[in-house]
């Protein structure tokens, strides 16, 4: 949407790229912010509830979001209504596959946020078709009646465990159990996951751009993003099936810096289209190690009692991961002598290379050792 945007509906506002944006910051704010309040609602009345209100809020913001003449109506429809929505399924998603597995919990979450890839590799062919035919006001229609379609499914589909996490009798400090705070192997593990999630979406947000911008089209900017999905599929379940073989942290931080280095010695030199591919597929299956192993390694570090408050914790602190986008955007303005887009591949690549030494160090900390485990 922003590629479409910027060169249809924005394409004669000043600095429109950073502008449109603050839209996905909004989105990915909203989407963290409010675990805390799903927790709180789940604990009293259950999942269910979290889910069918999630699902009208996602569904609602994207109807209303056809309707913006101007960008600030993008930031209160497509991010903060869509966003308030999303942060009610994504955090219920999370928290309930622990519940049921233990063995196999990495493989488990793998497959479970593998959907999101699913839909990165569907919705870029359906939107860019839809924009180019229909114009991003039916876009948006559509999007939102799909959105509704699938969430309504996980409404059936997600339930509980342990029916006593739905007591409507929990006092507030027993929903919350703020002692993690206090947890200096969690407060590592949260400080080292920020820094790298600050990388995670700038690729996402602004690949189509720079593949247009190297005068591809539109078409291709789609190719390379299914690609990146598809890959990402295929990551997220590989590490969730390599972490329950030679430790989830130690999936996570070989993926973690892996990701890192293709942003450095792949997406910094990729002019042509094989090179844009190669990074695609690369990136792309290394890069969402955090969301596959997000909660089995919360749980490790903190045990299940715990892991709730743990969880919405987490998210909330990503809040800052997901000003990464406008972070590289403001620098890319200032350093606008340098060669375009350069910043932002500098940017990956630094902050989860940054984060896989927290990692590190976390691993260390807790096994004494790099070859053990973990």
């Amino acid at each position: 949407m922003q590629d479409h945007y910027e060169r249809i509906n924005f394409r004669h506002i000043p600095n429109a790229q950073l502008q449109l944006s603050f839209t996905g910051t909004v989105m990915e704010v909203m989407t963290h912010l409010l675990g805390p309040l799903a927790q709180i609602i789940s604990s009293r009345y259950g999942v269910k509830v979290v889910l069918i209100v999630g699902t009208i809020l996602t569904s609602l913001g994207l109807e209303l979001a056809a309707f913006s003449t101007e960008i600030w109506h993008l930031y209160l429809t497509q991010g903060a209504i869509f966003g308030a929505g999303a942060s009610l399924l994504f955090t219920t998603a999370l928290s309930a596959p622990p519940q049921w597995f233990n063995r196999r919990r990495g493989l488990s979450l793998g497959l479970v946020s593998s959907g999101t890839g699913v839909g990165g590799l569907v919705l870029p062919f359906v939107m860019t078709g839809l924009n180019n035919a229909l114009g991003a006001t039916w876009t948006y229609r559509i999007w939102g009646l799909i959105c509704f379609g699938a969430n309504i499914i996980s409404c059936f589909l997600i339930k509980e465990k342990n029916q006593r996490w739905s007591s409507s009798n929990k006092r507030l400090s027993e929903v919350f159990d703020l002692s993690v705070i206090r947890d200096m192997n969690f407060i590592v593990w949260l400080v080292g996951s920020v820094i790298a999630y600050s990388g995670f979406l700038v690729p996402y947000f602004f690949l189509p751009s720079y593949v247009t911008h190297l005068g591809m089209s539109s078409t291709d900017a789609s190719v390379f993003m299914a690609a990146l999905s598809v890959s990402n599929i295929i990551g997220r379940i590989s590490v969730g099936f390599i972490g329950d073989r030679i430790g989830r942290l130690n999936a996570h931080l070989i993926f973690t810096m892996a990701s890192g280095l293709s942003s450095l010695l792949i997406w910094t030199f990729a002019y042509s289209y094989i090179s844009i591919m190669s990074f695609a597929l690369i990136f792309g299956f290394f890069c969402s190690s955090y969301i596959a192993l997000l909660s089995p390694i919360t749980v490790a570090i903190l045990g299940m009692r715990k892991f709730p408050t743990g969880l919405s914790v987490l998210l909330l602190a990503n809040v800052v991961s997901v000003f990464g986008p406008s972070l590289a955007s403001g620098l890319e303005s200032v350093f606008q002598s340098a060669e375009p887009y350069m910043v932002y591949k500098m940017f990956t690549g630094a902050t989860y290379l940054t984060g896989a030494l927290f990692l590190l160090a976390l691993k260390i900390k807790i096994a004494g050792g790099l070859m053990t485990k973990i």
